[in-house]
């Protein structure tokens, strides 16, 4: 970079010994021109507009014309600039610079007794106005590049305008560290202070203006729009960060144009309308910006919103031109308008002087106006954008050297030379207060003080001021709505590839852009957030969530299990409650009954271990409510399958003990023998639950029954049941219901057997109300789907319970109340000689 800048200078610097020499020559015929009108006519001739002498003097850079048509040209040439168009607004501009100086001169606290000077230049070409750069860098008509210790021609630069002008001389002040005030440069490369050290501006950059257009963007909804920008680097700038700053956004830029002097607009305006684009950023200087404006008048563009950028947001011509009003709506983004005192009574008098001031004022190439046909009205009513950026400028650079001057007290140091670089220095820690407003600057020399507005043309062809955006301290946005009259049915216009999809719905990318879309609804157990990623629809958790068709969210699912406190529980709990209370009383009547026959023929002290095995049993009934846990689960089954098979081995030891001592004990008295000997029944019992226990072990160290949630059942419903593989408990149960066909053969072997000795009867009924039960409950486990299945099967395990306590003890219970007469050993023993007369006799 700093070798593109030594090639450039010396090119500039070739370039400036030819001109000097023809530029003497023209001096010196001006000299002579001058001094002969004095002396023939008695005319003083006024000091030049572009030129005041003073103690230390300050450049200046304006395009007070404009060269709308450059032609290319093959060796370095200079530009007339009087000859070209005359730009109002930026003659305004160079009036404020004289007027601030003019201001600052009759201060007497802001350097008192020292005068500030000004060489002002009309820079209206980027590349052919280099000779009056060259009078402001020399010294001593002569440029001697990266001397900071000489003091030269000026002590700091206001200007230039554009960006493309500053850009194209700022390398030559940078070089000798002169301090560059730009008052409308706002591209972002000039807050790169390797490459522009001595630059500052007192225009916010590109990224401020972009901010605010972005924030409009957001604030009504737009999101398909166009951006126009001039083909420089101040438009190209400012394209670029509009990008960065829609990324990731809802924002689109659907279309973009690089405009220029020779831009044919018709096919913009058909590419418009042809992607349907109804918002345009126009990014340009004022003279582009008029030229796309009235070429859309006359082409009848309509119903588009124009947003102008703040270099011609405050144009004066266009608003009034006629048709403006069917092109549809302009807001833009200006910088305030400020009022600043005395500069319209500096017009009047100023322009009252110099009516007579025309092209032999010049000192120098471009530092004439031919202007003096202006009335000082049309001054003061030119558009006023960035002339407070100007003012402020002068002022920072006064304060500037005021402080190098240590100044104060009335009087300044005039043994200091303020060096550029030591201004420069100065400059950067600016703090003062003007019209309101604390100048200061950032360390890139961005300027931290204003805000913008946010302006409508209005119906009488003004821009209205309708929000504002601030940008110290809290970055505050706002827009009144209310003020804007939209060029349709008073409704905020739409700007949108594709409409908002419904809730519920997922976008599906239509094409590049990400705002063209079709929209799907999301189906059942997905949700869509918009604010997360639209164009997906979520699935919900499956195991806790759930959502319809079409859901912006997933709903929880609503746990279902039995409550302890639910109705249904409280009865099955009072039930079992019941039952072992009925258990523990008939206990208590066999143990005083003990010696009895008919406790005796029940079992004897085989009944206790059938109705403690009908206790434990029903301790399983209390954990088929409440959350089910892993603890629970195993609760539920173990107790009820280990201890009611004990009550079956106990039913079927007492079944075939009747049937064995009245049909086999006679034919095989050996084994009669030994199963009295050696206690079969108590053996059999014990190995039948050995085995129950060990299959139990077995089965539960590898699949235990566990806490487990069913989705399947309801879709906004999260059933907690215990999960029991059935194919590993299949052993057990095979077992248990192996033991209950066993009772039932030998109890239906027993059915001739003496009365009060004959239980099959009622272990048979056992039985078959055992299977009705468990057959039920299969049934509505099959086809019932709800929490309550728990409660239907605690109350299967509690009828399986009752059945034994009802049917097997209560006859006997019955017998030994009601009916002692036949609790007797002699009434026992009829039966039996009954039961053996009828044996015999057939």
């Amino acid at each position: 970079m700093f070798f593109q800048i030594l090639q450039t200078e010396a090119f500039y610097f070739r370039l400036w010994l030819t001109l000097t020499t023809k530029m003497k020559r023209l001096l010196a015929l001006l000299c002579l021109l001058e001094s002969l009108l004095q002396t023939v006519t008695g005319y003083t001739v006024l000091p030049s507009e572009f030129h005041l002498k003073g103690d230390y003097m300050v450049g200046g850079l304006f395009n007070v014309h404009h060269d709308g048509n450059p032609v290319p040209y093959g060796r370095p040439e200079a530009i007339e600039c009087s000859s070209k168009e005359l730009l109002l607004s930026s003659y305004r501009r160079f009036q404020v610079m004289r007027f601030a100086v003019e201001e600052i001169n009759n201060s007497t606290d802001l350097l008192p007794n020292v005068s500030l000077g000004y060489d002002i230049f009309d820079h209206c070409s980027d590349s052919r106005s280099f000779p009056g750069i060259f009078s402001l860098i020399s010294v001593n008509s002569s440029i001697r590049p990266n001397n900071v210790s000489k003091m030269l021609e000026v002590i700091a630069v206001v200007g230039a305008f554009t960006s493309p002008e500053t850009r194209t001389v700022a390398p030559l002040f940078m070089m000798d560290l002169i301090p560059m005030v730009s008052y409308g440069a706002a591209s972002s490369i000039f807050s790169r202070k390797l490459n522009f050290p001595s630059f500052l501006r007192t225009v916010h950059p590109n990224k401020d203006v972009i901010e605010i257009i972005y924030r409009m963007l957001v604030h009504f909804n737009w999101r398909w729009v166009a951006f126009l920008n001039i083909d420089n680097d101040y438009g190209n700038d400012g394209r670029d960060v509009f990008i960065q700053m829609i990324e990731g956004t809802d924002i689109c830029l659907a279309y973009t144009r690089g405009l220029d002097e020779k831009t044919n607009y018709t096919p913009i305006f058909k590419q418009l309308e042809t992607q349907q684009i109804n918002v345009i950023i126009v990014f340009a200087p004022e003279w582009t910006a008029e030229d796309l404006i009235m070429s859309a008048i006359e082409q009848n563009i309509t119903n588009k919103v124009w947003i102008a950028g703040d270099a011609w947001a405050l144009n004066k011509r266009l608003p009034k031109e006629k048709g403006i009003k069917n092109i549809g709506t302009v807001l833009g983004v200006s910088e305030p308008k400020i009022t600043i005192p005395g500069f319209k009574d500096f017009i009047y008098s100023s322009k009252g002087q110099s009516d007579n001031n025309n092209e032999e004022q010049q000192r120098l190439c471009n530092q004439v106006c031919n202007c003096s046909g202006l009335m000082p009205e049309n001054i003061t009513s030119a558009e006023s954008s960035f002339s407070f950026p100007v003012y402020s400028a002068i002022y920072a650079i006064a304060h500037a050297l005021h402080n190098t001057l240590q100044c104060g007290s009335g009087e300044c140091n005039r043994n200091i030379t303020p060096y550029p670089h030591v201004i420069l220095k100065e400059l950067k820690k600016s703090k003062f207060p003007l019209l309101n407003h604390s100048i200061q600057f950032d360390g890139n020399g961005d300027p931290t003080f204003g805000y913008y507005s946010v302006v409508f043309w209005n119906q009488r062809g003004d821009a209205e001021e309708v929000g504002f955006y601030k940008f110290d301290p809290l970055c505050d946005f706002f827009v009144n709505d209310s003020k804007i009259q939209w060029y349709e049915n008073e409704t905020v216009p739409s700007s949108l590839c594709s409409k908002s999809c419904k809730k519920g719905y997922k976008k599906k990318p239509d094409g590049p852009h990400k705002c063209c879309f079709k929209c799907e609804i999301c189906p059942e157990g997905t949700y869509v957030n918009t604010t997360v990623d639209p164009y997906r629809c979520i699935k919900c958790n499956d195991k806790t969530e759930w959502s319809l068709k079409g859901s912006i969210s997933c709903n929880r699912r609503v746990e279902e299990y039995v409550q302890f406190t639910e109705t249904a529980a409280i009865f099955v709990m009072i039930g079992t409650w019941a039952f072992v209370g009925f258990t523990v009383a008939v206990s208590v009547l066999f143990a005083i009954n003990y010696n009895t026959p008919v406790v005796k023929s029940a079992g004897g002290p085989m009944c206790f271990l059938i109705l403690t095995c009908l206790i434990l049993c029903s301790i399983s009934v209390f954990f088929y409510f409440g959350v089910p846990t892993d603890s629970f689960c195993v609760l539920r089954y173990v107790p009820f399958l280990l201890f009611y098979t004990v009550c079956v081995a106990c039913f079927v030891v007492r079944s075939f003990q009747i049937v064995f001592i009245f049909k086999i004990a006679a034919k095989y008295p050996k084994f009669h023998s030994l199963w009295v000997k050696y206690n079969g029944q108590w053996l059999f019992i014990t190995a039948v639950f050995l085995i129950q226990l060990l299959l139990v072990v077995f089965v539960y160290s590898f699949a235990p029954p566990k806490a487990h949630s069913i989705t399947s059942w309801y879709f906004d419903k999260l059933m907690l049941v215990c999960d029991v593989s059935l194919k590993m408990s299949s052993v057990s149960l095979l077992f248990l219901t192996l033991l209950c066909l066993l009772c039932f053969i030998f109890s239906y072997m027993g059915k001739d057997l003496p009365k009060n000795y004959n239980e099959a009867k009622s272990i048979t009924f056992c039985l078959l109300l055992l299977i009705l039960t468990w057959v039920i409950f299969a049934t509505f486990y099959f086809v019932y789907r709800g929490k309550h299945i728990q409660t239907l099967n605690a109350l299967a395990v509690l009828c399986s319970l009752y059945s034994f306590l009802v049917w097997y003890f209560m006859p006997k219970v019955y017998i030994i109340i009601y009916q002692p007469q036949k609790n007797t050993q002699q009434y026992f023993q009829d039966l039996i000689q009954s039961y053996t007369k009828a044996i015999s006799q057939s």
